[in-house]
């Protein structure tokens, strides 16, 4: 079978990095070479990209439009260097966050309009997109201590409470629009729970 480019998506501390290891080991029993990365990051330049957007720098705010074009700066590095080749090698590839993120975070969240994110989209990384985008919906309350409790909090999860609702509201929207390209997970249930939804849904796509 083709290779797959499954993304995880969903607000702060919904539980992508626990999954993360779970689909890869889950492909791999099926005999499927699988490789994980993240976004912003995922490779040497992207890291040094990631380090500007989740710092928190006192002296000077990133300001929206310089973060949207930074993350798909990011992007278009990672999928033409990366990820496009290694899904032409066979593997499949499991990303912690991808392009869903910046309709999100930079659309719903900063309000940058669609126009100019699809515009940059474009120029960054055409029409590519996920084999399947598993969305991790969890109550923020919940998803904010979990990020609490892993140290430091970045730049992206000192934001305050209503941002993080207009991006919850931003990554269900686009899911209940595009049924066929998102599934949405419960993550506020048990991990045995969350994980057998995980695999039922990656059963069906393979």
């Amino acid at each position: 079978m083709a290779s797959l480019f499954i993304t995880l998506e969903g607000t702060e501390g919904a539980g992508k990095s626990t999954l993360v290891p779970i689909i890869k080991e889950y492909l791999e029993s099926k005999g499927r070479k699988v490789l994980t990365l993240r976004e912003p990051g995922g490779s040497e330049i992207c890291e040094q990209i990631r380090e500007i957007l989740v710092s928190v720098n006192d002296n000077e705010k990133l300001c929206d439009t310089a973060e949207l074009l930074l993350m798909y700066a990011s992007r278009a590095q990672l999928v033409e260097n990366f990820i496009k080749p290694k899904l032409k090698e066979g593997f499949d590839i499991i990303c912690d966050r991808h392009d869903l993120s910046s309709i999100a975070y930079q659309g719903g969240g900063r309000g940058i309009s669609m126009d100019k994110i699809n515009k940059v989209r474009e120029v960054s990384i055409g029409d590519f997109r996920p084999d399947l985008t598993l969305l991790l919906d969890i109550d923020l309350d919940i998803g904010i201590e979990r990020a609490k409790a892993r140290g430091k909090l970045d730049r992206f999860e000192r934001e305050a409470q209503d941002f993080f609702l207009r991006v919850k509201n931003a990554y269900l929207d686009y899911a209940k629009k595009h049924t066929d390209l998102v599934h949405i997970i419960d993550a506020k249930q048990d991990l045995e729970t969350v994980k057998a939804n995980v695999l039922k849904v990656l059963e069906e796509k393979l």
